[in-house]
């Protein structure tokens, strides 16, 4: 399932650090993914009624917590659990947080240390703080939109990946991480107002710092990396698939040149903008010819940089990523991808297990924070909390 030594939970980096992730779409939950991964404990506060859908299927690693944060001794019970927690993943609406008592001013109070992560499309202020939003809108929002797409075509997201995923989960993270290390220092906590808008620019830097280099000058989609150069590039294969093209360096173009089975000194110059289009159509007619496998025993071990464009069905089996254990089993046999990046002592060790039902630890947990039977009972007989089914004996 999992190649290579497995490590004691206790040897993860983030070991004894209590999450407590208020249930949200993608972005939060992947960042409560990313901080169980690496060994933290984390608690996903679930809406009642458990007759709600459970959106989150990023749950690897937490436990699940089923509360009414609407009324008010819900809202008392989550108060109680932040005041031992480290870490408060929080992903609602600029202002809903404080309608509810549940805002950084009250719970910082409580618990100075706690870290309080904001993770929102548009950030805590600004005109749309208070709006709704998806991926789409916040990479529009950021400028990074107007960059993506073919030629001739509208600007195009590629699926959800860059503002709710790079942009929202994974720099939310990052904060979290950033303000534990300072917590050291200070002992100290803060608020993390993490901006999917922000965090979608932050992540593009390179397109912003490299617009003097000349490698933004010409229209979308005809640029050297967004498409524009048949260098960078993907061709079908006879057999249906894809081959990707990254031979940017000259040496590499050269490889390229060779694989393909064409002479460069009957070709225009690599960087002749006017021959693109011309180049593109020379290219996919040649890889047209061969199935991807032929074009992998051609390409695999030279420097040309192509590569085989995998599905997720072939991804596990690639002979490299086999090698390095890239993706890993889980008791239900479902393939995701291992926790990056590797750390060599304290390397991230995810569950096996499935995903958390809606409620199904309440019980344990609120016991673990320090409440006790008789107040569980109240609360569960106040339809404040639930349990998933069996239910938990009081």
């Amino acid at each position: 399932r999992y190649l290579g030594a497995r490590q004691p939970a206790a040897a993860m980096a983030l070991s004894g650090v209590r999450v407590l992730e208020l249930a949200g779409l993608a972005p939060a939950p992947l960042c409560g993914m990313i901080l169980a991964d690496f060994g933290a404990q984390v608690v996903r506060v679930d809406r009642t009624p458990r007759s709600a859908v459970a959106t989150d299927v990023q749950g690897r690693g937490k436990r699940s917590l089923a509360l009414d944060l609407k009324r008010p001794p819900g809202a008392a019970a989550l108060r109680r659990l932040c005041c031992q927690a480290d870490v408060l993943i929080e992903p609602f609406r600029h202002g809903v947080m404080e309608k509810l008592g549940l805002g950084p001013e009250v719970l910082l109070q409580e618990n100075p240390r706690l870290i309080y992560a904001r993770l929102t499309g548009f950030g805590q202020s600004g005109q749309y703080a208070k709006s709704a939003g998806h991926d789409i809108n916040y990479l529009a929002l950021s400028g990074v939109l107007s960059k993506l797409g073919r030629k001739d075509e509208n600007p195009y997201a590629p699926a959800n990946l860059l503002a709710d995923f790079a942009g929202g989960g994974v720099l939310c993270a990052m904060g979290i991480v950033t303000a534990l290390y300072e917590r050291t220092r200070s002992g100290k906590g803060q608020i993390i107002d993490a901006s999917m808008v922000e965090g979608a620019a932050y992540v593009s830097s390179f397109l912003w710092k490299s617009q003097n280099l000349g490698l933004w000058n010409r229209p979308r989609g005809e640029n050297l990396l967004d498409s524009g150069a048949p260098f960078y590039e993907t061709y079908k294969t006879s057999d249906g698939k894809f081959m990707a093209v990254g031979a940017i360096e000259p040496q590499f173009y050269e490889q390229l040149i060779k694989g393909l089975g064409l002479d460069s000194d009957k070709l225009p110059s690599q960087l002749s903008f006017s021959d693109w289009p011309k180049m593109k159509e020379k290219f996919a007619s040649v890889f047209a010819q061969k199935t991807q496998a032929e074009w992998c025993s051609i390409f695999d071990g030279t420097d040309a940089c192509v590569t085989p464009v995998l599905s997720f069905d072939e991804v596990a089996s690639h002979q490299h990523n086999k090698q390095r254990s890239s993706f890993i089993k889980n008791d239900q046999e479902e393939i995701s991808p291992r926790p990056a990046p590797l750390l060599s002592r304290t390397p991230a060790v995810p569950s096996f297990k499935r995903d958390p039902f809606i409620g199904e630890h309440t019980e344990e947990i609120l016991l673990e924070y320090g409440f006790t039977k008789q107040e569980i009972a109240k609360l569960s007989s106040d339809k404040v909390i639930e349990f998933s089914e069996p239910k938990a004996n009081l």
